[in-house]
C-alpha cells in the first residue's frame, strides 16, 4: 500500500511499458534490532528467500521459473538485501533493482569488501547471468545518497 506498486504496474502494464508480471513483496524484517543491516541477517533473509518464498510461489501460482523471469528489487533495507542477495545469486535472479540504498559506510565496510571482491573475482558470471543492473537514488537529501555514490564508484573500478 505505501509505495502503490499496484497502481504504478497497473499503469505501467496498461501503457505498454511493462509487461503482466507477479509480484512477491514478503517482510524482509528479519530481525528487530539494527543487527538487521549485518551479514548474518542478510544471509536469513537470503535463506527466507530461497527455501521458503520462491518454493511457495513456485507450487501455488502459475509462474515462469528459473533466472530470466526472476528479478529481485528493493528500497533501503531493501536495497542492501538485494545486493547480497542478488550478486550472490545471479544463477537465480537476471535483473536486480537497488533503490535508494547501498552499503552503509563504515558500519558494513568489512561485508561491503567482502561484497566487491565477491565481485571482482565472479565477474565474468556475473556479467553473463544478470541482464540488468538498475541502480536509483534521490537527491542529495537521500539518507543514502553518499553511501549510493561510493558504492555506484567502487562498481566503476
Amino acid at each position: 500500500m505505501q509505495g502503490k506498486t499496484d497502481l504504478i504496474l497497473d499503469n505501467l502494464i496498461a501503457e505498454g511499458k511493462a509487461e503482466p508480471m507477479i509480484i512477491i513483496m514478503p517482510d524482509g524484517n528479519t530481525n528487530t534490532d539494527f543487527a538487521g543491516f549485518g551479514e548474518r541477517t542478510l544471509r536469513m533473509f537470503e535463506a527466507e528467500l530461497k527455501e521458503c518464498i520462491i518454493p511457495f510461489v513456485e507450487e501455488n501460482y502459475r509462474v515462469k521459473t528459473g533466472s530470466p523471469n526472476r528479478a529481485l528489487a528493493g528500497l533501503s533495507m531493501g536495497g542492501l538485501q538485494t545486493l547480497f542477495v542478488g550478486f550472490n545469486n545471479t544463477d537465480m535472479f537476471s535483473h536486480l533493482g537497488v533503490f535508494s540504498s547501498g552499503w552503509i559506510m563504515p558500519m558494513q565496510k568489512e561485508l561491503a569488501n567482502a561484497q566487491y571482491d565477491y565481485m571482482k573475482n565472479n565477474l565474468d558470471k556475473i556479467k553473463n547471468n544478470l541482464k540488468l543492473l538498475w541502480i536509483g537514488i534521490g537527491g542529495k537529501e537521500d539518507i543514502a545518497y553518499d553511501n549510493c555514490r561510493e558504492m555506484c564508484a567502487k562498481f566503476d573500478e
